[in-house]
């Protein structure tokens, strides 16, 4: 395969080390963190790439217009409608349900400044269809990216959060002046999550 080509040249020539505690076997929602470059989508697509793993991402719709359109699909890109974010959880659960094996990739916490809290959508899309949440990462300090462990959701946010901010604890970033904790606005008072609440 011409992709999987690319990232063994990618990964030979690369400054950064690819470390992998396991290939997910099943539909997960893959979290990027910390994401604190664009150039995260580069190592994002090297690292599927050279695992097999057949990646989705949510991008804002303006991002599929025109010429782009065919280039992000084929890149595994799924343009969300922020009026409809249900129809988003609605086609994941229709590829999940037709015996695709996918990772979902989420950034919850985006590389917009302001905001002191990770975006809960993953959380919620893990919730509603059941999928298990798989830790990928970049750090800097290390020069290492790839996945952690794969993590089913119990529902007990701060519980579930503990273990994912354990996990991303020594983990910077590419640019760590930009790294957030992972936290939930959720978890102070555990608000049940809705589908159609905004990621």
């Amino acid at each position: 395969m011409l992709t999987r080509s690319l990232a063994r040249v990618y990964w030979t020539f690369s400054r950064w080390t690819l470390t992998v505690e396991a290939v997910p076997t099943r539909p997960t929602v893959l979290i990027g963190a910390p994401h604190t470059s664009n150039w995260d989508f580069v190592l994002m697509l090297a690292i599927a790439w050279r695992l097999g793993v057949d990646v989705r991402w949510l991008g804002k719709k303006s991002l599929f217009r025109g010429w782009r359109g065919p280039i992000m699909r084929r890149l595994g890109g799924i343009p969300v409608d922020r009026a409809d974010p249900a129809r988003v959880v609605g086609d994941v659960v229709a590829q999940v349900e037709a015996g695709e094996v996918f990772g979902l990739v989420v950034t919850p916490d985006g590389t917009r400044r302001g905001s002191s809290h990770w975006k809960s959508g993953f959380y919620r899309i893990a919730r509603e269809t059941g999928m298990p949440v798989t830790l990928g990462f970049v750090d800097r300090t290390t020069m290492t990216t790839g996945l952690g462990p794969t993590l089913d959701l119990t529902g007990d946010v701060a519980a579930d959060m503990d273990r994912i901010r354990a996990f991303y604890a020594d983990k910077s970033g590419i640019r760590p002046e930009f790294r957030r904790e992972p936290r939930l606005r959720e978890e102070a008072d555990q608000t049940p999550f809705s589908v159609s609440d905004r990621a």
